[in-house]
């Protein structure tokens, strides 16, 4: 398709459009009123989904925990604290605001002291958060609401009077760009954020995205920025001690360097306390080294743990307390896509352990105090069951799960016990070596093609790691094949793997997913007759390149909140914040890189395409329901297979966090849709 015919379907209030949406909804419902096994899949995804429990690592303040937490049952994650007597009290319930559950927690953060709570909340999936803030004693706002913060970063000042945050400026000075011109502010508590003072941001791309942390000792700020989406990081540090807080003097640490860097101050080590750095310059799956925070530029770093030639070095925690032999570092990786951890000496980085993790996992961030202490908390996530936390002790090197005392403990873990996963590799058309999940009911082998579910991501960097997927058990457990393959373009073997799937290699990202799909056929583990796809967001960017590059290959196809438009995806949404990743079509060759695969522009009349089910929201604000509109509208009129194409409008959401309901109907409509086109327990 060399025209735009459909650009009028990008205004959402025009009558048309509406008309056009309205006569989707129409036909969605129709067709959802068919499919047999959507009672099924939403009986067995509320199991899964509402009937687990599930909490974040603790983050140790001021003597007490603090986590989120989603009770079986709940709708949304609360933030608990737990006292250092074992008692556990909800601080924030975002059903306490909304009982619609319209309302979603985005971020929260605990003084130092553990005396307060910074917390951000959005309404309507939006993801246009504001910021409060309690009183952890008595449960009371004592601050805010500051808005236009979407889920910043919050660097607590050490007596707690105070924090430095990021927000965007008023959207009435700067309209049509509502999400961007962000600027990095020092906030004290008690007084109008339009008093706040601006400490740095002024003349810089309207896209850039900024983080702050400080030191636990309050000297040291540090604080990074990137333009939009990209891998590289600017990194600056200032001396608190030597300057007005709310006037600090920035040094550059790492400044136009083709990397991503951050540091991690820890007070109490030598004058100026000791800087970690962790980063993948020089070292594109990271590396650990040391410095020191009064000059910590690229040349005094000294390497504590190098490079490892096959794993991904992703977070670290140190462990010093006195009553260890000496401080430790705890160090976590992913090794091709499977998480692992290892135990190292903080004087040289020599390796003392690599402790066992539960199965075939993931590891969540690392979480330890800020200054002495001899303990960690992790998640471990698998695919098919719920996570769980881990707390790694280091005077006895165990790793065991951990509830806190008094608290009433999650329900078990959702399992998928009936399922075998397994990690497959398989060569794409360049003959790259790619590795699959792929789960299947229990056996060495295939016994008999299966209707099967193909889906990835492969985009900025983003490692598909084992998360829990309750889709997956659901779809096993319906008698299906489902695999996820770690494509190009995503982080899973470092930074060379993400850059061989971005810009003008975009395609290789493709290649890789035509390939899975060809490798689960040969291995006969399904037909194309019988494989359904789908993908989300950039996912669903793939997916929609993957029905107009190959639409033979693919019975069905479920794009949730696509890219389809890549001619025109700078122009709404978040769009200007990922030309890093994708190109621009400002530029001629970037423009040729992103037609040559873009799928609106693909679509071809009288091509038998596979069946399609556009999923948006209505309030995503990172990627506009137009692409889908379009994209739908585009392929209802070209395909000569008879197939349905259609589209599922939701209304009250967004992108991302959403209520555990309104997860259960979209997973539901998802995997009944493609049980209706693939044949799930059809033999």
């Amino acid at each position: 398709m060399d025209d735009d015919r459909y650009r009028w379907l990008e205004d959402p209030s025009s009558p048309e459009t509406v008309s056009w949406v309205g006569r989707r909804d129409a036909e969605f419902a129709r067709a959802a009123r068919t499919w047999t096994a959507r009672g099924r899949f939403t009986g067995s995804l509320r199991r899964l989904c509402a009937d687990r429990g599930s909490a974040s690592a603790p983050r140790p303040a001021g003597g007490r925990l603090f986590r989120s937490v989603l009770r079986p049952g709940g709708e949304h994650p609360v933030v608990e604290v737990v006292e250092p007597g074992g008692e556990v009290r909800v601080l924030f319930d975002p059903l306490w605001t909304d009982p619609a559950g319209g309302t979603t927690l985005e971020a929260w953060e605990p003084a130092w002291d553990g005396r307060l709570l910074a917390y951000q909340v959005a309404g309507g999936g939006t993801e246009h958060s504001s910021l409060y803030v309690l009183d952890v004693d008595t449960g009371a706002v004592v601050d805010g609401p500051i808005d236009r913060v979407r889920r910043t970063t919050v660097a607590w000042l050490p007596d707690g009077t105070g924090f430095y945050y990021v927000r965007r400026l008023d959207p009435a000075l700067n309209p049509g760009e509502e999400q961007y011109h962000r600027r990095v502010y020092l906030h004290t508590l008690g007084t109008p954020p339009a008093d706040d003072t601006q400490i740095f941001g002024d003349g810089r791309d309207k896209t850039q995205h900024y983080t702050v942390a400080i030191a636990a000792d309050g000297r040291w700020l540090v604080l990074t920025a990137s333009a939009g989406t990209s891998p590289r990081k600017d990194v600056w540090i200032a001396d608190l001690a030597a300057t007005d807080p709310g006037k600090p003097v920035f040094t550059a640490v790492q400044e136009g360097v083709d990397a991503r860097t951050s540091l991690h101050i820890r007070p109490g080590t030598g004058a100026d306390g000791a800087c970690y750095v962790l980063t993948d310059l020089d070292a594109g799956r990271g590396r650990l080294a040391v410095t020191t925070p009064g000059n910590p530029t690229p040349e005094t770093w000294v390497d504590l743990v190098g490079e490892d030639p096959e794993a991904v070095l992703e977070d670290f925690a140190v462990l010093d307390d006195p009553r260890l032999a000496r401080p430790l570092l705890l160090l976590a990786w992913t090794r091709h896509a499977v998480g692992e951890i290892t135990v190292h000496d903080l004087a040289d980085g020599r390796r003392l352990a690599t402790p066992p993790v539960p199965g075939l996992g993931s590891i969540g961030r690392l979480r330890a105090a800020a200054s002495a202490g001899g303990e960690a908390w992790f998640v471990f996530s698998t695919f098919t069951a719920s996570p769980v936390v881990y707390r790694f002790d280091a005077g006895t090197g165990a790793v065991e799960r951990w509830d806190p005392p008094g608290a009433a403990a999650p329900a078990e873990p959702a399992t998928g016990a009936e399922i075998t996963a397994r990690q497959v590799v398989y060569p794409s058309r360049d003959g790259t070596p790619v590795r699959m999940f792929v789960f299947a009911p229990p056996g060495d082998r295939p016994d008999r093609p299966r209707p099967a579910i193909l889906t990835g991501y492969g985009g900025f960097g983003v490692s598909m790691t084992p998360a829990y997927a309750p889709e997956i058990v659901a779809w096993v457990a319906a008698g299906g094949v489902y695999a996820l393959a770690n494509l190009r373009g995503g982080g899973e073997e470092g930074e060379a793997w993400h850059r061989a799937g971005m810009r003008a290699r975009k395609q290789n990202t493709f290649d890789d997913f035509h390939a899975a799909a060809d490798h689960l056929t040969a291995q006969g583990w399904t037909t194309p007759a019988r494989l359904g796809i789908w993908g989300s967001s950039n996912g669903g960017l793939l997916v929609g390149a993957a029905l107009t590059q190959h639409p033979e290959k693919y019975a069905a196809v479920v794009c949730v909140a696509p890219l389809l438009d890549m001619a025109r995806y700078e122009e709404s949404g978040l769009g200007p914040s990922w030309v890093e990743e994708y190109g621009t079509a400002a530029d001629p060759e970037q423009r040729g890189w992103l037609m040559s695969y873009s799928p609106y522009h693909h679509v071809r009349a009288g091509r038998r395409y596979p069946a399609a089910l556009f999923m948006v929201f209505d309030g995503d604000s990172r990627v506009d329901p137009l692409h889908a509109r379009k994209m739908c509208a585009a392929l209802r009129d070209a395909s000569t297979s008879g197939e349905p194409v259609l589209f599922r409008l939701e209304r009250g959401v967004g992108h991302g966090a959403r209520a555990t309901s309104s997860q259960v109907g979209l997973l539901a409509d998802l995997l009944a849709f493609l049980y209706d086109r693939v044949g799930v327990g059809g033999g």
